[in-house]
């Protein structure tokens, strides 16, 4: 009898203690609760304008850094064009204002931008599409992903770079995003890259300079 008295003691206390921790939770009341845990409501933060002498101007709210802008804060270049950010259209590839995508790189080609795409292209497009960009990357290979997308399909020639960017950004099908994991100017020097691949495999001495075109005559 005392072993059961002393198992329903038990019980009561357990129950009790559950009940004043969690039993009442998201109830209104005028009293302050009983926390075990915070979850953060509560912690030390900096008030506008109070004074904080761990700052030069002895208060808390400070000028941004110098050179920061905000995103939606019109910019112009030095064209005269006005965007803000998020309607720039290296950053969207879509023209300012509007929801179509920007034919071509917005960015300067050259070598070391070339070479840039080919390092970001072999680490995180190669192992789907190939280093060719003909779809045979190593996951066909080993039956991961069955279906690649052949980037020498004409579809994808004749995308624009603005689609071709805001796919890499934000993924389609079976393909993920990469914009959190690839820079801005790093996924414009993939599509050139992939534009230097395309042109490897499809172009004809036509393409070449007029001094060269001899040479293959």
């Amino acid at each position: 009898m005392r072993h059961l008295i002393s198992i329903i003691i038990v019980v009561l206390v357990l129950s009790a203690a559950i009940f004043a921790i969690a039993g009442l939770h998201g109830r209104i009341s005028r009293k302050p609760p009983l926390e075990i845990f915070s979850d953060m409501d509560r912690q030390p933060k900096l008030r506008p304008q109070k004074p904080f002498d761990m700052f030069a101007n002895g208060v808390s709210s400070q000028l941004p850094p110098e050179g920061t802008i905000a995103r939606s804060t019109p910019i112009q270049t030095a064209s005269g064009e006005v965007y803000s950010f998020e309607d720039s259209p290296v950053n969207t590839g879509k023209i300012s204002g509007t929801t179509n995508f920007v034919e071509t790189n917005p960015l300067r080609i050259d070598a070391a931008m070339l070479a840039r795409g080919r390092e970001r292209f072999d680490i995180y497009c190669a192992p789907c599409h190939g280093k060719l960009g003909d779809g045979n990357g190593i996951t066909k290979k080993i039956g991961d992903m069955p279906a690649v997308a052949n980037l020498h399909d004409k579809r994808i020639i004749e995308m624009a770079d603005g689609e071709i960017f805001n796919t890499i950004t934000h993924g389609k099908g079976l393909m993920g995003a990469y914009g959190p994991l690839i820079q801005t100017q790093d996924r414009w020097a993939v599509i050139a890259y992939l534009r230097a691949l395309q042109l490897s495999q499809l172009g004809t001495s036509n393409d070449l300079p007029a001094a060269q075109q001899a040479a293959y005559k």
